[in-house]
């Protein structure tokens, strides 16, 4: 609610007065309108990628990217409205001595506020559903529910996301029905009433209130002694984000920010360099290949040497002790497909893939180490790819809509799905051993903080994993939970 209301007050403080001034100066009218038009066609997803890098992650992008994207019913319903006011009022307005000021608020603006009014509204309704997108840079909401859901196949945590979201849409469409009956003026609405007014007043009230809460959470949770632990959007990023936030919390007596399911490897990585994160966990072949741009090594020792001299040389990060488990891609597919094809390797499959669908992740798609140079590697075409993100691929999978994903070897879903992983026989699959990748400045800061990070080292391997992510997928539990209780019966906190 804070999010949104924050991004419904800026937008509408930015884009009344944009469409007051295309009214009146005309020549940035050409600038002003197709802007606000190009901008609802950028990708929501892109526009928040891009943002990150410059505002850092949490709210402020969030809101950014919500205000921009609701001017265009605001201006432009602005503008419809003053400019399409009576030329022989103005006139009369004129007539009777009054200034271009004194027209716009006491004769334009009061007749065009229905009108602004229904952009306002429009914009509004609108906010609230792109809100949900604030999940995927750290700034939480009931977006998290949404994403986390769908990342798992539940059902039930993806209502509690989505119908909390729609009954705010509601509410937020009623309350701007009733502001706008109330701004009208009496003489447009016979209906108007002084209890209208009341009811502005309130609802103002608790704007204001909501607007100043907001930013006064926001400054609290900035404190000196926080640091700010992130994780990328998959359930094992959920549960170690975690499990580093409570040790920190147990170990020392810092605070912790946790800015979870960030939106991939790019989002997490530049929130770390530009200080919005102190510490998240990457995969030693991730940072190798999709961040370095190097081409890919097979030697586990290598791997881990090279990442760890060229965060610290180039981005004054650094690698810490490896967490034990090697979470490397691997294609999987349901075990009565595999069985009618006898696909057993990643070569035979080669010899079926013109006749079978590949559903990838998003990000699998796009790297020289996933389905760029797999393709390549293997020497195999397949008779389409169909890239979608989350838990939806393996749906697709027992659909038999796609006959192929890329997984992870530590997923739990492929416990949940019965999936049969596909050996590398030509070892494709560069190593993806996971890490704690911490900022610099931090350890400088807080130097037990090494110690502390490093107290998972080797105490996680792929069985370990993949049933901590099982309990989460299947078995309906929460990271928070399942993190929590490995490290107690691990006796790894008290």
């Amino acid at each position: 609610m804070g999010l949104t209301v924050s991004a419904i007050v800026i937008a509408i403080l930015v884009g009344v007065p944009l469409g007051i001034v295309i009214c009146r100066v005309k020549p940035l009218r050409k600038v002003i309108l197709p802007f606000v038009n190009l901008v609802q066609a950028v990708p929501s997803m892109a526009l928040l990628g891009l943002l990150v890098p410059i505002l850092g992650i949490g709210s402020k992008p969030a809101i950014f990217m919500v205000v921009v994207y609701s001017l265009l019913p605001i201006v432009k319903n602005t503008y419809i409205g003053i400019s399409t006011i009576d030329p022989v009022i103005l006139e009369s307005a004129k007539g009777i001595g009054l200034t271009k000021n004194q027209t716009l608020f006491k004769i334009q603006l009061p007749l065009a506020l229905p009108v602004i009014m229904g952009g306002v509204r429009i914009s509004a309704v609108t906010a609230v559903g792109l809100m949900t997108l604030a999940a995927f840079i750290g700034a939480g909401g009931l977006g998290y529910l949404v994403f986390s859901g769908v990342q798992t196949v539940n059902n039930s945590m993806i209502l509690q996301g989505a119908i909390p979201s729609c009954l705010l849409a509601l509410a937020v469409d009623y309350i701007f029905s009733k502001i706008e009956i109330a701004v009208t003026p009496k003489g447009l609405n016979p209906n108007s009433s002084k209890k209208n007014t009341t009811v502005l007043k309130v609802i103002g009230s608790v704007v204001v209130i909501v607007v100043i809460f907001t930013g006064l959470s926001q400054g609290f949770t900035n404190k000196k002694d926080t640091i700010t632990i992130g994780s990328k959007n998959y359930t094992e990023q959920l549960i170690l984000g975690n499990m580093y936030a409570d040790l920190v919390e147990n170990h020392t007596d810092l605070n912790v920010d946790r800015k979870l399911n960030l939106g991939g490897s790019s989002v997490a990585f530049n929130a770390i360099r530009s200080n919005e994160l102190d510490m998240y966990v990457d995969y030693t072949g991730t940072i190798l290949v999709n961040i370095m741009n190097n081409k890919p090594v097979k030697d586990v020792d290598e791997v881990y040497n090279i990442v760890k001299k060229n965060m610290n040389d180039k981005y004054n990060l650094s690698v810490l002790n490896p967490i034990g488990f090697n979470n490397t891609y691997t294609l999987s597919m349901m075990a009565d497909v595999a069985n009618k094809y006898n696909i057993n390797s990643i070569s035979d499959l080669k010899e079926h893939s013109d006749k079978l669908v590949l559903s990838p992740s998003l990000e699998f798609e796009n790297r020289d180490d996933g389905l760029v140079g797999l393709k390549d590697y293997y020497d195999m075409n397949f008779k389409s790819v169909k890239a979608m993100d989350g838990s939806i691929r393996y749906t697709s999978l027992k659909q038999n809509e796609a006959q192929v994903i890329d997984a992870f070897s530590t997923d739990g879903l492929i416990k949940k799905f019965d999936l049969k992983i596909l050996e590398d026989d030509k070892k494709f699959f560069v190593p993806y051993y996971a890490v704690p990748l911490v900022n610099n400045e931090t350890l400088e800061k807080y130097p037990e903080l090494e110690d502390v990070f490093n107290i998972l080292t080797g105490k996680i391997d792929e069985e370990t994993m993949s049933e901590l992510n099982y309990q989460v997928d299947e078995l309906g539990k929460s990271p928070e939970e399942v993190a929590h209780k490995f490290l107690l019966d691990s006796k790894l906190i008290k």
